[in-house]
């Protein structure tokens, strides 16, 4: 196993292309198809196992859902969650220890409006399933951070933080869209300043966070909500920024809440 240590710095990002609703989006659930089952199996496990030699209670864990090259310039990571390890039922009723995860996804335009989104607990496996590449990169938290951190999960507070109105590039300085990143950035900020207001949460978050810049221009800006649902704008008063793995990490470096940041390959057998 390869691992390597990711550059914190800012990275800006250029949309070159609205998202198309058959790909697995930058919030998805669903099969990425890339990986055989046993393929997505064996580095489920290899996630698994280097976390758990970091003693992580709880991860924070990035994957590319769209192939590198139909992705935006700067942006390698779509999707995060959290991954938090203890007692997991099995489909046979047996009790083991493992790893969970807890997305935010966006709607599949079926059960679901695109445009909408929901809370989901699944398991190392289905993260991996959405995976278009052979890396994805972790966040652990400090110590202290993974017990608020697991903590908030737990509590009401986390689906508090939850606003159902989705958008890809949603501004993490404002509440009018969330995507996955934004999501869990509440979530942090929330564990970090020990509070439920979320008001007091943005208002933080504007004064300690940076986001990623987004390069658009005013046609994209414009045309992009007809073209897809998932990239309102209107939440943007000038630059497009939104939250992602490179700038969250830098935060919770700068904030003192992270004990190390790296990207896993997989490995190759």
């Amino acid at each position: 196993m390869k691992r390597i240590t990711f550059c914190l710095a800012l990275m800006g990002a250029v949309i070159t292309a609205p998202v198309q609703a058959a790909d697995s989006g930058f919030s998805a659930q669903g099969t990425a198809g890339r990986f055989t089952p046993v393929e997505v199996a064996d580095f489920a496990k290899q996630i698994e196992r280097d976390l758990a030699s970091q003693n992580a209670r709880l991860a924070i864990v990035y994957r590319a859902g769209r192939p590198r090259d139909k992705l935006p310039d700067g942006i390698s990571y779509t999707h995060g969650a959290f991954w938090i390890y203890g007692d997991i039922q099995t489909a046979d009723g047996r009790t083991v220890k493992g790893y969970a995860v807890h997305n935010l996804y966006h709607g599949d335009g079926k059960s679901l409006p695109m445009d909408q989104s929901l809370l989901k607990q699944d398991f190392p496996f289905d993260f991996i399933s959405g995976s278009t590449a052979d890396d994805v990169a972790v966040i652990i938290p400090s110590p202290q951070m993974q017990q608020r951190l697991i903590a908030t999960i737990m509590s009401p507070t986390y689906a508090k933080m939850h606003i159902p109105r989705y958008s890809t590039v949603s501004n993490p300085h404002d509440a009018k869209y969330q995507n996955c990143n934004e999501f869990m950035l509440d979530v942090i900020a929330s564990a970090a300043w020990q509070t439920d207001n979320y008001a007091q949460i943005k208002a933080n978050l504007s004064a300690h966070y940076q986001p990623t810049l987004v390069k658009t221009n005013a046609v994209m800006r414009l045309l992009a909500p007809v073209v897809d649902s998932r990239l309102p704008m209107d939440d943007h008063k000038g630059q497009i920024r939104t939250a992602t793995y490179e700038s969250m990490a830098t935060f919770m470096q700068d904030q003192g809440l992270m004990q190390e940041t790296y990207v896993i390959q997989r490995d190759v057998k």
